[in-house]
């Protein structure tokens, strides 16, 4: 079976975007969380929240 990326709402913080990216590559939501503000701050901020944004709204919920 393969494995299905989507949105973690058991642990999110924002749109659980994140977290269901953490779970999928089974790492800790926290380092993706900081991954993800370093990205959005190194692409000044309006690509990297479009990014986000695009991701919180194709993304299924789990």
């Amino acid at each position: 079976m393969a494995k299905k990326l989507t949105k973690n709402m058991s642990d999110k913080k924002i749109s659980g975007v994140c977290s269901g990216i953490a779970k999928y590559f089974n790492v800790d939501a926290t380092l993706v969380r900081i991954v993800t503000i370093l990205v959005i701050i190194f692409t000044a901020v309006v690509p990297g929240l479009i990014a986000y944004a695009l991701a919180a709204w194709i993304m299924p919920e789990k």
